[in-house]
């Protein structure tokens, strides 16, 4: 049996554990990066079960979201809804509604044309076939024709011209739009009032008129404010010709859809 030598010391060697150190955040993000994916599929998986109108509106949001703001402002939601009406109609129909509108701009014209006191302001008067029915267009000029400047006060002959217009759209049952338009140029007010407001203020005022030729006030569907949202020259924001009022004669049988 070996001897134990007493003279060498024990040593006791205790060996150090070395727990794994905290592994951070990395975690959250990778959790985070989860639950931003799980609701950017809850949201497609939802917006595929919509209407066409619902998917057109969230279209039009991310297409330009600052325009799509500004419409909110001013209580516009039916644009892609009413561009798409003659999409609806049967084929027939919709051919008869545009060979209708035709006759109906001539006749429009022609009698324009025989009113003397308007005759300087033809070129003025747009009239054409769009998708959400027929638009006629009274667009200003560097003159001021139909509104004094800064207000929605009608030119007697803008009345005059407007009640042509409705002498031939009372004869149809067809519904009826207006909208007001206006350039870039800041309304000067400190009040609030703005070119929302002005814009609105243009497209009643020749609903009134409308009316008052005869137009029946339940074929009146809307009045729009667009202010400088939807500009006819987009080139340039503060030509006159996108101060405008706006008359949409819609497709028959569409009501106020």
């Amino acid at each position: 049996m070996k001897k134990i030598n007493k003279s060498i010391p024990i040593r006791i060697v205790r060996k150090k554990v070395h727990m794994r150190g905290h592994h951070g955040g990395a975690w959250k993000v990778a959790y985070a990066d989860f639950v931003t994916a799980m609701m950017a599929l809850f949201i497609v998986l939802w917006i595929i079960g919509q209407s066409k109108e619902v998917k057109d509106y969230v279209g039009e949001y991310f297409i330009d979201p600052i325009a799509y703001n500004q419409k909110m402002k001013s209580g516009v939601l039916e644009k892609n809804k009413g561009t798409q009406l003659i999409n609806k109609l049967h084929p027939k129909q919709a051919e008869d509604e545009i060979a209708k509108f035709k006759r109906l701009a001539e006749k429009i014209k022609e009698n324009l044309i025989n009113k003397i006191q308007v005759k300087k302001l033809q070129n003025q008067i747009i009239i054409e076939i769009v998708k959400e029915g027929m638009r006629i267009e009274l667009m200003e000029s560097s003159e001021a024709f139909f509104f004094d400047i800064g207000t929605a006060k009608l030119k007697p002959e803008a009345e005059e011209i407007l009640s042509v217009i409705a002498a031939e759209l009372r004869r149809l049952p067809n519904h009826i739009i207006l909208e007001g338009h206006t350039d870039s140029r800041p309304y000067a007010s400190t009040d609030g009032y703005t070119n929302f407001e002005l814009s609105s203020d243009r497209a009643n005022a020749a609903r009134r008129v409308l009316i008052k030729s005869g137009i029946d006030f339940g074929n009146i569907d809307q009045v729009r404010g667009y202010a400088n949202t939807m500009l006819r020259n987009s080139q340039n924001s503060y030509d006159v010709t996108n101060r405008r009022i706006s008359i949409i004669v819609k497709y028959e049988g569409k009501g106020s859809e």
